[in-house]
């Protein structure tokens, strides 16, 4: 029943804004329409309003699971619209705090006797609030001041509920829209139901902020909020209060005479030094979960919050994406190309000249501007858009790292509009990749290996007969050997046997002649008998 509520809530706020019109021309459109007519009276207002709005609208008004779903859905640029991808990005999740339990009710039934004691004070109000969850300011026995993170009662529940329709919804799509295959929605709910699972698990945002801590511990570019792992749970969250101004608040930052273009820059480095060092970015970098310490005018140090997404990238596409956005600086359509085909991007049975020409069709019209009003982000996004059109397959990861990229180019532009990505890129993106194929790299990769190699030794000998057996190749050529072996030993049994014959004819031929001749020792025997005798040995014993 409460499904069917559910149900019916979400075709009334379907109808209302008249989001049939997403199938417009599409035989899936008369059905959809029969569905949602019941609610399209006094609803004619809404079309004149753009598609893309009227969908923010309905999400927003369905609810914080569905408005992070389209926050989610607007990272897909390399398949959505830019209108529609813009206006997506432009949801806001302000969700009212939850009053029932109280946060001192959610503490005792989470921790233990013992450990509730640790807290002097927890404010009862939140300063914050999310769709999944909301956060308390507390004060530890010891006087330190920390942020307790709980999650919101029930919302797992909600969360199932609303997933069920979310899939079906896209099924549908995809079903009856190519649009809705293009878009591979039934991939993005599945993408969508990792993501926010995974930040039910308040543990699991410890162990993301831990590890980024520890990565940039001899850092002074990013600080992160220390966790108390004692009062963790899986649905609270205790770390340290952190001070800073909101990244966003240009006109504060400049009363703290914070140096815009330093702060800009630092940005970028870190962005690129958690992919390409550390291999682990935080995903989420939006201004609300981005701070500044005021600790330092010139040298400007960020502080980073919420962990709970973080992306990561395979050594393969990692060490691509480094190759691929030298080629494009550079200008080298072809090596970007070769790349996509390389690494598996795209099928390798891709007419390489014709991907190469739409790389160049997209991209020389861009760098025609000056590098500085060039958003390095956006031309990724073109480049993922055209590389779509040729079966291109965006991995999950790879989006998370354009939505990255976007947000820190826009901080970055915000903070000091002529910030010059490429300029600041190029440098560390060239020296990564030298590092990459030095020698001494090399050697470091050789002693990583060397225990694996030990442990794989004693099996080497049969991997290789395994692997040599499967290989159809070797498989032919072992069969002609075996033929050719098999003509061999016949000839040879062949000759064998006619030299045999020779040698028993020899040696019965001189036995004939030895007993017709008259009997005496050896120096009678005649010498034919002894020529004769010789052969047949030599046939039968010698010549092999």
């Amino acid at each position: 029943m409460i499904h069917l509520a559910r149900l019916f809530y979400l075709l009334k706020v379907l109808g209302r804004y008249r989001l049939d019109t997403f199938l417009q021309g599409h035989k899936g459109t008369l059905l959809l329409r029969c569905v949602l007519s019941p609610f399209f009276i006094g609803n004619r207002r809404y079309l004149k309003e753009p598609l893309a709005v009227r969908l923010r609208k309905a999400m927003e008004e369905l609810g914080p699971i569905y408005v992070k779903f389209g926050q989610l859905l607007s990272t897909r640029r390399d398949f959505l619209p830019d209108d529609l991808a813009d206006e997506l990005q432009t949801l806001q999740d302000n969700v009212p705090p939850f009053e029932s339990p109280s946060i001192e009710k959610i503490l005792s039934e989470e921790l233990d006797e013992e450990t509730q004691q640790i807290f002097a004070k927890v404010a009862s109000k939140p300063f914050a609030s999310a769709s999944v969850a909301q956060v308390h300011d507390a004060t530890l026995r010891n006087g330190d001041q920390v942020v307790i993170k709980v999650i919101r009662p029930g919302i797992e529940q909600t969360i199932r509920k609303d997933l069920m329709l979310l899939r079906g919804i896209a099924n549908l799509l995809q079903k009856l829209s190519s649009t809705g295959r293009r878009l591979r929605l039934i991939e993005i709910v599945d993408d969508y139901e990792k993501v926010i699972f995974h930040e039910l698990d308040l543990r699991s945002e410890a162990a993301n902020t831990s590890q980024l801590a520890r990565n940039f511990d001899s850092s002074h570019d990013l600080y992160i909020p220390k966790v108390y792992w004692d009062f963790t749970r899986k649905n609270i969250l205790v770390t340290e209060k952190i001070n800073g101004i909101q990244v966003s608040n240009i006109e504060e930052l400049k009363r703290h005479k914070i140096d815009l273009k330093i702060l800009a820059e630092t940005g970028v480095n870190i962005f690129f030094t958690q992919v390409f060092e550390h291999n682990f970015f935080h995903a989420d970098m939006h201004p609300g979960n981005i701070f500044v310490s005021t600790s330092s005018q010139k040298e400007p140090q960020y502080i980073a919050i919420d962990c709970a997404i973080m992306g990561t990238l395979s050594k393969q596409d990692q060490e691509y994406l480094a190759r691929n956005l030298l080629a494009i600086f550079k200008r080298d359509y072809r090596k970007v190309a070769e790349l996509h085909i390389e690494c598996g991007w795209i099928p390798r049975g891709t007419n390489v000249q014709e991907f190469e020409t739409a790389i160049r069709t997209v991209c020389e019209p861009i760098f025609e501007k000056p590098l500085k009003e060039i958003s390095f982000g956006k031309l990724l996004v073109q480049l993922f858009q055209t590389a779509s059109r040729f079966k291109m397959e965006v991995q999950p990861s790879l989006v998370l790292l354009q939505k990255t990229l976007l947000n820190v180019e826009g901080l970055g532009r915000q903070l000091y509009p002529d910030l010059d990505l490429w300029q600041t890129a190029l440098p560390y993106l060239e020296n990564w990749h030298s590092r990459r194929i030095s020698p001494l790299t090399f050697l470091a990769k050789i002693q990583e290996s060397i225990p694996r190699w030990i442990d794989q030794l004693p099996d080497l000998p049969q991997l290789v007969i395994d692997n040599l057996s499967q290989n159809p190749a070797v498989e032919s050529l072992q069969s002609a050997v075996l033929r050719e072996r098999s003509k061999n030993e016949r000839a040879i049994k062949s000759k064998i046997r006619q030299k045999n014959f020779l040698g028993v004819t020899c040696v019965s031929l001189a036995a004939l002649a030895l007993f017709a001749a008259p009997m005496s020792f050896l120096t009678s025997v005649p010498s034919v008998s002894l020529i004769l005798g010789g052969f047949g040995v030599y046939f039968l014993y010698f010549d092999r």
